[in-house]
């Protein structure tokens, strides 16, 4: 898989010897906004220390791109656990801030 492209809004999840590039598309946050509400709220939660493991494990999996063949959303909820909070933060970082700012 390539790098994430910074100019895209992209991150790098590297998890289980797999490389995902996540991008916050309107496709993808439009889907992770119907199954989550409100993406402002997500990111107020975020910010006051609320986002659930759900809730984050979520919008990844809508904004991973190319998705392996036979990922399963609980599957990338383990890579996640497995990375640790702090792991994946920079992720969720850069994906949130894309939802506030915008390219």
């Amino acid at each position: 898989m390539s790098a994430a492209n910074p100019a895209r809004g992209e991150a790098l999840l590297r998890a289980g010897g797999m490389e995902l590039v996540l991008r916050p598309s309107f496709q993808a946050l439009v889907a992770a906004e119907e199954e989550l509400g409100p993406l402002f709220e997500l990111v107020e939660r975020a910010a006051s220390g609320r986002l659930g493991i759900s809730e984050l494990v979520t919008l990844f999996w809508h904004c991973v791109t190319d998705r392996p063949e036979g990922l399963q959303r609980e599957r990338l909820g383990e890579l996640v656990m497995a990375q640790g909070l702090a792991g994946v933060t920079p992720v969720l970082r850069v994906l949130l801030g894309q939802i506030l700012q915008g390219r």
